[in-house]
């Protein structure tokens, strides 16, 4: 089974049925089938009610916990101290949120789903670009 960590924004692209190269359309459903598995970093959710709550996206935590409770191979992952180890081994991302992120990645050694070319250009992640 193939798996991947997220990005808040390819998360809420793929929530709000924006746009996508077919790669990425191509993961997100491969965990409606149950083929793969797609872990959420805590902060994702943290940025989503933020973003919410601003009016900037169309869904917001209710709407994110009524969809996962209904597809379970996409997963929130753990964010223990090993977690936050592993984001300040990352130094080529200075951002906090995109540090937390990426360190969900690194901790569990699976490809990010991301356009943030920061995040994509860091030596110390494997990404999937849209």
């Amino acid at each position: 089974m193939n798996e991947y960590v997220t990005d808040t924004m390819a998360l809420i692209l793929w929530l709000e049925n924006r746009k996508f190269n077919k790669e990425i359309k191509k993961i997100f459903k491969s965990v409606l089938s149950k083929e793969s598995k797609i872990y959420i970093p805590p902060i994702c959710l943290a940025e989503i009610g933020y973003l919410s709550e601003k009016k900037k996206i169309n869904i917001d935590l209710i709407f994110l916990k009524n969809y996962l409770e209904q597809n379970q191979n996409f997963l929130i992952a753990k964010l223990n101290i090993e977690t936050f180890i592993n984001s300040f081994k990352i130094i080529d991302i200075p951002e906090l949120h995109d540090k937390l992120i990426s360190g969900v990645a690194f901790s569990l050694g699976l490809p990010l789903i991301t356009n943030d070319p920061v995040i994509i250009n860091s030596k110390y992640l494997k990404t999937i670009s849209f």
